[in-house]
């Protein structure tokens, strides 16, 4: 059967490894090493799918398979057309699972083996999601990368605990294959889990390999623990994916960790942070972040980052955009997502760069020093 989603490898970098390459999808092809911007409600927030292409040249964006089942309903949007139409973008979507929103709930949610039971965020209704709800969900929305349903420890976690959740997220990886009806359409990835603890991470590859998914994703990882654990994790995990087949971190998109995770041998990452920190009114620059709403910036008349090409830089100033932040105007947040969402499309156009010149290490040593960060 025709594979919905295929990987192709173009270059290995000589000097740390990465890789470059190629995610072929139904609505396009996506250059890796990538980041994927996080439009959870089905839009990533104050941008226009035009703003994304053209200003931020976003190749693939993210979309909430939690928050779409909440509001306004799976249903509606394969009555729409699916979330393509829906939302007017005609590049690669990617569902995730709904597996970490679920989670993140706490109290709000009882895990059991079927599934999920929750109260919505919103109004306090019960809800139920399970690995086949979660598969006809994504198959509604109609999202080119599909995300199996997992469960995501929290940290830190005991063992028992993530050994037993991680057990639980393989089995209901399985079920979720099963569920699964248009492998053509759309591409099941799975999800790697096992916390902190290196002989859990071999299981779960081990396990989710034999269900042969056309890609795989490391979870539970970047939820708050030191930057050495996630690394030793990191570096650990990934030479155990399979070569011929995307390799996806989820939730990171601090600039370090989009270099580390490409030098791991990543190929795909997502973060909701350029648009977050944004509505806080600060950018991410060449030379580290920028709090724009700070006084100091009252009459700095000059760009966010006189290295950066976004439309932001070639037409505002600080000075202005301090003023539009302090004043709670929409084009103050909206300038600044443009700016930090393609201030991290083109650090990665970059890294892809780097890794066709054999380069990447000297790169992030480079961009480090400049950014304000120590090397590893």
């Amino acid at each position: 059967m025709k594979q919905a989603v295929t990987y192709e490898l173009l270059h290995i970098c000589k000097q740390s490894g990465a890789r470059r390459g190629v995610i072929h999808t139904p609505h396009g092809d996506i250059q890796t090493p990538i980041f994927m911007p996080v439009g959870t409600q089905a839009t990533v927030k104050a941008m226009t799918p035009e703003e994304l292409k053209e200003e931020v040249e976003a190749q693939i964006i993210l979309a909430n398979t939690y928050h779409l089942f909440i509001r306004p309903g799976h249903e509606l949007i394969k009555e729409a057309g699916g979330l393509h139409q829906f939302m007017h973008w005609d590049r690669p979507i990617l569902t995730d699972s709904g597996g970490f929103q679920v989670f993140s709930l706490g109290d709000l949610r009882k895990i059991r083996e079927e599934g999920v039971d929750f109260r919505s965020h919103l109004d306090g209704s019960k809800k139920f999601i399970s690995p086949e709800i979660a598969i006809e969900i994504q198959e509604a929305l109609g999202s080119d990368i599909m995300m199996a349903f997992d469960e995501c420890c929290p940290y830190p976690s005991s063992y028992e605990y993530t050994k037993q959740s991680m057990e639980r997220t393989t089995r209901w990886a399985y079920r979720c294959k099963n569920a699964q009806q248009y492998q053509e359409k759309q591409a099941l990835f799975g999800i790697i889990q096992g916390g902190f603890y290196k002989d859990l991470r071999q299981q779960s590859v081990n396990d989710l390999i034999q269900m042969d998914f056309p890609g795989y994703a490391i979870g539970g990882i970047s939820v708050g623990e030191p930057k050495e654990q996630f690394l030793d994790i990191l570096n650990f995990t990934t030479p155990l994916m399979p070569d011929d087949k995307p390799r996806y971190l989820m939730g990171v998109g601090t600039p370090d960790y989009l270099i580390e995770a490409a030098i791991a041998g990543i190929d795909m990452c997502d973060c909701v942070l350029p648009t977050r920190i944004a509505r806080h009114g600060t950018a991410m620059t060449t030379y580290g972040k920028v709090v724009v709403r700070n006084a100091v910036y009252e009459r700095d008349f000059t760009p966010l980052d006189p290295e950066c090409d976004c439309y932001t830089c070639k037409n505002y100033t600080k000075a202005y955009i301090r003023h539009l932040i302090n004043t709670k105007e929409i084009l103050g947040v909206r300038l600044l997502s443009i700016h930090n969402l393609r201030f991290l499309t083109k650090l990665m156009d970059s890294v892809r760069i780097e890794i066709e010149k054999d380069n990447l290490l000297t790169f992030r040593d480079t961009f480090y020093q400049n950014y304000g960060y120590t090397s590893k």
